[in-house]
């Protein structure tokens, strides 16, 4: 049985198609649809051109990086292969989807995003009367506009020096560019809820004086009502603070972090660390209304040099920018010193 994947024509401008990626590319010119009820059902575009090359990339018995390479069409794959495994180690281990409440796509480096900042008036929950004006809630665009980073890494190598390594080898330097760029996306998105994106809404700073304790922290949780303190961000040092803390102790909180790998605290709150934190500093934010992630597109690689097996330079890039949302649902504490609140 023939199927439409095995004559499908590969070629480099497939990647250069105004804001449409490689990967839908090939969906909308084999729609994965007309698999079902066949053995590729559960195959996408890209993964049914790996099959019909016979590119294994994973296990002990992946292919050399030169199998790419042994024809024109199947070198087209090979940028794609490298966009894959990249965005894959920067979404593997990474805690930007527990930090942010949504992630937008955007098709440019300026954006401008949205907010409600309601008075204390606004924030009662009044009865309505009958006949009665019912409380309204403003939503309004931002006055300045938050700015998209470009991240990336340079992949420097020689392909005389990769052709004859393993895939499955070569996947686990890729996974480390993906997660060096995530790092540096965390760094802007811990920037973003420190100091604002801009529009004059930094993170209230609450003030702490001297060692750590559950009663500083019990306060901080206190000040966040309409909102949750669900999630506490904290650099090595602070975590070190907290687990000294005898309410940390508990044998369930241990029970818990051996058998799902996450730590919550006793307010309930998901306790992430990350050496992208400045020293200590703790945030507390409500997960679900603190942070919007805007993402410009998939991750991007240099697809003419890779197709060509330059590779001595070829850019890896991510572009991702942050917007605060309700600006009461982040707050920041410097430990160890006054903070101006």
């Amino acid at each position: 049985m023939s199927y439409h994947f095995e004559n499908l024509r590969l070629e480099k401008g497939m990647y250069g198609r105004g804001g449409t990626s490689f990967a839908k590319t090939l969906e909308e010119l084999d729609p994965s649809e007309g698999y079902r009820g066949t053995p590729l059902e559960g195959l996408d575009a890209f993964q049914r051109q790996l099959k019909r090359f016979g590119i294994h990339v994973k296990g002990a018995d992946s292919d050399p990086v030169e199998k790419f390479f042994h024809t024109t069409e199947s070198s087209v794959l090979f940028p794609e292969f490298v966009s894959r495994v990249v965005r894959q180690g920067l979404e593997e281990g990474g805690i930007l989807p527990d930090i942010t409440a949504t992630v937008t796509k955007f098709d440019g480096m300026d954006y401008r995003s949205i907010a409600s900042i309601p008075t204390e008036e606004e924030k009662k929950l009044l009865q309505v009367a009958e006949g009665a004006a019912i409380p309204e809630t403003s939503v309004r665009t931002q006055e300045n506009l938050v700015k998209l980073q470009k991240r990336g890494r340079m992949l420097v190598a020689s392909y005389e020096a990769i052709r004859f390594q393993r895939l499955d080898l070569f996947s686990v330097t890729l996974r480390q560019i993906g997660a060096y760029i995530g790092k540096m996306h965390l760094q802007d998105a811990i920037k973003v809820l420190l100091e604002g994106d801009g529009n004059e809404n930094p993170a209230e700073a609450v003030s702490h004086s001297g060692a750590l304790s559950y009663d500083a922290l019990l306060e901080f949780w206190n000040k966040f009502d309409p909102f949750a303190m669900n999630t506490l961000l904290v650099g090595g040092d602070t975590m070190l603070e907290l687990l000294r803390l005898k309410e940390f102790q508990n044998p369930l909180t241990g029970l818990n972090f051996q058998g799902t790998g996450t730590l919550s605290t006793p307010l309930g709150a998901k306790l992430l660390r990350t050496s992208a934190m400045p020293a200590g500093t703790l945030i507390g934010l409500d997960k679900r209304y603190a942070l919007e992630q805007v993402v410009g597109g998939e991750v991007m690689v240099e697809y003419d040099k890779l197709i060509d097996r330059q590779l001595e330079r070829a850019a890896i890039t991510s572009i991702s920018g942050f917007a605060k949302l309700f600006t009461g649902a982040s707050k920041a504490m410097k430990l160890g010193a006054e903070v101006q609140s």
